[in-house]
């Protein structure tokens, strides 16, 4: 008998992994405890932007024109315990307010919502990503709150999803980690990711910390790369390196690698910056913080570029205050092909130039309602031109390819000053200087 599965939260990551088992063959149920999200998701729509995701739904979402009717939605617990045989757990787990720690209110609660339902076997698995040491505690809670009792079993499973490529990573992802406890967590794991299994996808058998501990490692090596690139951008700019021809030497190396390695304003997000925050809180309570103390140093390195992004917009305005200086800002979300701002460097440096008196218009293709929702006092332009308009200085800060082919010359025509600050290191400086461009970016030479 084919399994059925369930999908409990359908925010980015339960969207796009409801949508996915739907495409893998599967009887899919979500269930999430916000009416709104389920409303929308019943007609077919996402309420974020994710490339292909939208597309997806539809295809499998019961009473749509053509569907194949396999995904359905639902706000009750008790339906979705009698129908699924795997449960997949994917609520969100914030940073707490105030503290670096991560908030797991959210996973609490779907475990002790879904758990006195649970009266036969069942396998739940967790993808969100929990302190190292939840695992085990969520295990006895099933086993305590479960009529069935030992019947319900736990495993770990991370997901590992990029912002921009989400539906690619959860239908073809580069490895899958299941951190089981018995032979039959690993086979009912095995059977619903059978395809990508098929395809040559790695499938990685652990304990229940190390699966809890490889996203945030994951994370915190990313971030640890980021900020590397960063501080040496920083000794490019004191000693009168270049750093984008620093990274391209250093990632010839195959030690190093290339990715990961464009210095710029930092990484912002949702999951970097509160993953590599939760992480250090956990390891100071398990008595092991002094291993993580560098993560402070990765953080503030990161934090630091905005700081110094709006430093160098004021040095190449005159140096002195942003009074009565036009700014335009192209890019709104924390990294391309996604409408997320949480956390966004680009909208911090607007902020804070706005905040100091400058008149700030942002243009971002995707992500201009959720900007005007946390930052209402900025200006907001319908497109690049309209943001440029009159500017004196025009900073490239999200690294969205309809901004690395506008065309300079145009764009020029539509400035006060023709100054642009790439804080992507993305834009190819000699087409800008040769349109007539004063182009700056953070450890590059200004020649």
């Amino acid at each position: 008998m084919a399994l059925k599965i369930t999908v409990i939260g359908t925010g980015y990551l339960g969207a796009t992994h409801a949508a996915a088992m739907a495409e893998l063959g599967f009887e899919v149920l979500g269930l999430d405890v916000v009416p709104e999200k389920i409303e929308m998701l019943q007609r077919g729509e996402v309420p974020m932007y994710e490339p292909g995701l939208e597309e997806l739904l539809r295809k499998h979402v019961a009473g749509i024109e053509g569907s194949s009717g396999r995904l359905r939605f639902t706000m009750d617990w008790a339906e979705v315990a009698e129908f699924g045989d795997v449960h997949f757990v994917c609520v969100n787990t914030p940073q707490k307010h105030g503290e670096y720690a991560c908030d797991m209110s959210y996973v609490d609660a779907a475990f002790a919502s879904l758990a006195p339902h649970l009266t036969g076997p069942a396998l739940v698995v967790g993808k969100s990503t929990v302190p190292v040491g939840s695992a085990d505690r969520l295990a006895r809670v099933l086993v305590e709150l479960s009529p069935a009792g030992e019947e319900v079993e736990l495993a770990w499973n991370p997901e590992f999803l990029r912002e921009g490529f989400a539906v690619q990573d959860t239908l073809h992802p580069d490895r899958i980690v299941a951190g089981i406890r018995s032979e039959r967590a690993e086979k009912l794991l095995r059977e619903v990711y059978a395809t990508p299994l098929s395809e040559g996808t790695p499938f990685v058998v652990s304990d229940f910390p190390t699966a809890e501990l490889v996203k945030t490692a994951a994370n915190s090596f990313l971030a640890t790369k980021i900020s590397f690139i960063n501080a040496m951008a920083e000794v490019c700019e004191a000693g009168g390196g270049d750093v984008v021809k620093l990274a391209e030497a250093i990632g010839h190396d195959d030690r190093i690698g290339k990715k990961f390695l464009r210095a710029g304003i930092g990484f912002g997000g949702g999951c970097l910056p509160k993953d590599i925050r939760a992480f250090m809180a956990r390891a100071g309570e398990l008595g092991a913080d002094q291993a993580l103390t560098f993560l402070r140093e990765i953080d503030s390195i990161n934090m630091r570029r905005r700081g110094q992004m709006v430093e160098m917009t004021r040095e190449v305005l005159g140096g002195s205050s942003f009074l009565g200086k036009r700014i335009a800002v192209l890019g709104a979300t924390f990294k391309p092909d996604s409408d997320d701002v949480r956390d966004s460097p680009a909208l911090n440096v607007a902020g804070q130039i706005h905040l100091q008196g400058g008149q700030v218009t942002v243009y971002d293709p995707k992500g201009m309602e959720n900007a005007r929702r946390l930052f209402p006092t900025l200006g907001y332009a319908e497109s690049a031109v309209d943001a440029v308009r009159g500017a004196h200085a025009v900073l490239h800060l999200t690294e969205w390819r309809e901004f690395r082919e506008l065309d300079p010359a145009a764009l020029g025509e539509a400035v006060t000053d023709r100054v642009v600050l790439d804080g992507r290191n993305a834009l190819d400086p000699s087409v800008w200087r040769a349109a007539g461009w004063t182009y700056r970016a953070m450890g590059r030479p200004t020649a």
